[in-house]
Formats: C-alpha cells, sequence, structure tokens
C-alpha cells in the first residue's frame, strides 16, 4: 500500500477505534460487551500461545537458574556445613550402631533379670582412689546412684560402685585383685569367690573341694545380703581351667569374664534389685554341641566265584 493521505486517515480511524473499544472492555469488567469476542479470540490464538510458552519457558528457566544460582549455591553449602557439624556430634554411624547394639543388649540382660537399671557412659578409665582397674561414669547422687550399687552391660557383671558424686561415679572392676565377688555354678550350684587378677582370667575357690567341674561351665553371681554390692543372678565369666585339687579342702578354677574390661563404653547400674534371684536366667542359652558325623566303612567282600591263586 502506498504513502497516500487515505491510507494515513485509514490508520488514525483504525487507531481510535482500538482505543475505544479498549475503553469500553475496561469499564465493563466482567459483563463487558466484549467478553464473547475476547473468548473467541483465546480459543483460536491459546494453542498458539502455548506452542510459543513451550519453546520459551526452558530459555527463561534457565535464565532464572543462573540467576538463582548464587542463592542456590550458598544455601547448599549452609546444609553441608550444617550436616558435617551434626556428623561431628553424633559420631560415626558405625559408633552409633555399635552403642544401640549394646544399650539393647543391657535392656535384655535387665528385662531377663529383671533389675531395675540406670544407664551410663563410661567417661574416663585408670586409677582412681589407690584402684588400679577403676571406671568414670558420668551418673551420680542427682541419678538415684549409691555406693555399693551393681553396675553390669549386656555380656554381665563390669563391678560395684565405690564413689560418688553428685553427677559421676567411681566403679571397681571385676578384673581388680582388691575385688571379690560370691558366685554360683549353673546347674550344680556350687557355691565360691572370685577375685580379679588384672589381664589375667578371674581366680574362683570353690568351697567344696570334690566338686564336680569341667571346662565350660558358667558362673553368675550368687548376690549379697540386701543385695548389696551384688544383686544376684548377674552372668560372670566361663570356666577355662580347672586346677589339681591335690586334696585341698576347696577347689581352683581359672574362669574368664563374659566382660572385656578394656571395650567398656555403656553400662547400666542395678537401682533395684529383682524380687526373686533370677537364677540361671540371666545366661544366654549354651551353645549346641556339634553332632558327630557319622563315619561310613566299606569293606571289600570276595567274590565266591574267584578261583584261588596256586
Amino acid at each position: 500500500m502506498r504513502d497516500t493521505r487515505e491510507s494515513r486517515l485509514l490508520l488514525v480511524l483504525l487507531v481510535a477505534i482500538a482505543f475505544a473499544l479498549i475503553t469500553v472492555d475496561i469499564r465493563g469488567g466482567e459483563q463487558s460487551p466484549l467478553d464473547g469476542a475476547r473468548q473467541a479470540a483465546a480459543a483460536a490464538f491459546g494453542p498458539v500461545e502455548a506452542g510459543v510458552a513451550r519453546v520459551v519457558d526452558p530459555v527463561g528457566n534457565a535464565v532464572s537458574a543462573v540467576r538463582d544460582s548464587g542463592r542456590r549455591h550458598s544455601r547448599i553449602a549452609q546444609l553441608q556445613h550444617e550436616n558435617e557439624a551434626l556428623k561431628a556430634k553424633l559420631g560415626s554411624s558405625d559408633r552409633n550402631r555399635n552403642r544401640a547394639r549394646e544399650l539393647d543388649k543391657i535392656l535384655k540382660t535387665a528385662g531377663t533379670g529383671q533389675y531395675a537399671i540406670k544407664g551410663a557412659q563410661v567417661i574416663a578409665i585408670g586409677s582412681a582412689q589407690g584402684f588400679s582397674w577403676t571406671i568414670t561414669i558420668d551418673a551420680g547422687s542427682r541419678d538415684g546412684i549409691a555406693r555399693d550399687m551393681t553396675v553390669l552391660n549386656g555380656d554381665g557383671l563390669v563391678g560395684r560402685v565405690t564413689t560418688v558424686g553428685p553427677d559421676t561415679s567411681t566403679v571397681l572392676l571385676a578384673a581388680d585383685p582388691d575385688f571379690t565377688v560370691g558366685t554360683r555354678m549353673e546347674k550344680t550350684n556350687e557355691i565360691g569367690f572370685a577375685n580379679g587378677q588384672g589381664v589375667r582370667s578371674l581366680r574362683v575357690q570353690l568351697l567344696n573341694g570334690r566338686a564336680t567341674v569341667k571346662k565350660g561351665d558358667r558362673l553368675v553371681t550368687f548376690g549379697s545380703s540386701k543385695d548389696k554390692p551384688f544383686v544376684p543372678g548377674v552372668p560372670v565369666g566361663r570356666v577355662v581351667k580347672v586346677e589339681p585339687s591335690n586334696g585341698d579342702l576347696t577347689r581352683t578354677l581359672q574362669v574368664r569374664p563374659f566382660v572385656s574390661f578394656s571395650q567398656l563404653d555403656i553400662v547400666g547400674v542395678v537401682v533395684q534389685p529383682p524380687r526373686q534371684d533370677p537364677r540361671d536366667t540371666v545366661l544366654p542359652p549354651a551353645p549346641a554341641k556339634p553332632k558327630p558325623t557319622p563315619t561310613v566303612t566299606v569293606t571289600a567282600t570276595p567274590s565266591a566265584s574267584a578261583s584261588p591263586r596256586s
């Protein structure tokens, strides 16, 4: 179209009509007389707009991602820092799993023996007040701990409380040479006294010098008067050697304790004894004896038809 006076007048007229329609539509709001035309236009041009949006949106998203990358990077760095701090606070996952298993064992032991216990963590190990085999736990008089309470873990007897402070307590371990506890043999009920020997096994003196004892037999605590310092039924150890009696009135045994005193972490202090002596019920089930493998012997029988050699 050539740029003539008529074409310019037509352009001005179309622009004026467009402004007039816009004004009418805005003033009409939801009751606008042009609403039907607008809906028809939306139906006609909507698919085209959607197609254009699918092409343009990835570009817009990329621009937004670049614009927000700085903030996201800072947030990720913050989360990583918080995660590392949490790991440092909780410790390694392996340690947490081991401690959870140990706690489960302690609770099982306490439940079987009907001991009311107070859980505690070992915070120090070493000599204290002249004792050579002691640990310090993070529970004291404020937690209901008192002197001469039995201390155990999921494996058996750990020791007894000797000194109590407001927030910590000292425990004399069963491995200490000054430690003595009354014991009772599983099944036979033979009574004796166990003494610590440091890193070596416990030394047990049975009152009956003619008692029948064999390697592998197990012992539990006999219990004390009014259950202090020892409650009954706590696993002590397993016989590893029976020394010759030589006609003595007592019988000497070497007993390997169930507890590993160099690996103590979580322990339980018995704050209330059981109503009845649990006897041997706290001991784990005895390992099954391996069944002997049957031996089959094949003997060759000479054939009757075989002729003797000349």
